[in-house]
């Protein structure tokens, strides 16, 4: 479904000339994860002063270091499993960090408990859609990006949001459906593409497995039941 999640690439190619000096120099793609986050704390500052030139800058560079860090790694050859646990923190960190700003921007501007409250579901909402990637991922299926309504559109809205707080609430409103939506259509593909398989999950086929007197548990009834057919 179209987004603006369809100019991550786009984005990239312009940070190209960063991507291939951090190659020349070593940079750990880490780096760049962090400062994404730090790009967000920031940002989550600005908005809640409502500077939203400010927080456009910020944002856009917590996106950027959510662009390099995978870009950089690729690039270097140094990609690791452990970098995929790292990225995803950072990006939820900054996620939450961003959507605390903007329940920041409604306490400083003296918004209505219920705008106030809006934000607070709004912060929560926004976490749905990774929610069900990342489930997905575990369960075998490809971890899914994008929108309708994903961090970029999210990022956009917060700016939004500190240039005209007195919509916040609307604001909010929009995030929330959004988000909803987003989850929705997430969960609808995950469905799609795991239709069929048969099986534990991949999450827990890495997973200790239990006590065998547990695993038993159940299965010596069945057992019971189909072996005088089997003598028979």
């Amino acid at each position: 479904m179209a987004s603006l999640y369809s100019l991550k690439y786009w984005y990239t190619r312009r940070l190209g000339v960063i991507i291939q000096a951090s190659v020349r120099r070593g940079i750990s793609p880490d780096v760049w994860t962090a400062v994404g986050v730090i790009a967000a704390a920031l940002g989550c500052g600005a908005l809640v002063m409502g500077w939203w030139l400010l927080a456009f800058i910020l944002l856009a560079a917590r996106l950027g270091g959510a662009n390099l860090d995978g870009a950089v790694a690729r690039a270097r050859g140094v990609s690791r499993p452990f970098g995929f646990v790292l990225n995803e923190i950072g990006d939820r960190v900054s996620d939450l960090f961003i959507m605390a700003g903007l329940v920041g921007l409604a306490l400083r501007t003296g918004s209505s408990a219920t705008t106030v409250y809006l934000t607070l579901v709004s912060l929560a909402a926004a976490t749905l859609p990774t929610f069900i990637s990342l489930a997905a991922a575990g369960a075998g299926a490809a971890r899914l990006n994008g929108g309708p309504f994903g961090k970029t559109e999210r990022c956009l809205a917060a700016v939004v949001a500190a240039a005209l707080p007195q919509y916040l609430a609307m604001i909010a409103w929009v995030i929330i459906v959004g988000s909803a939506v987003t989850a929705c259509v997430r969960l609808a593909r995950t469905a799609a593409a795991l239709a069929g398989r048969t099986g534990p999950a991949l999450a827990d086929t890495m997973a200790p497995q239990p006590p065998q007197d547990i695993t038993r548990i159940g299965r010596s009834a069945l057992e019971d039941e189909v072996a005088p057919g089997a003598q028979s």
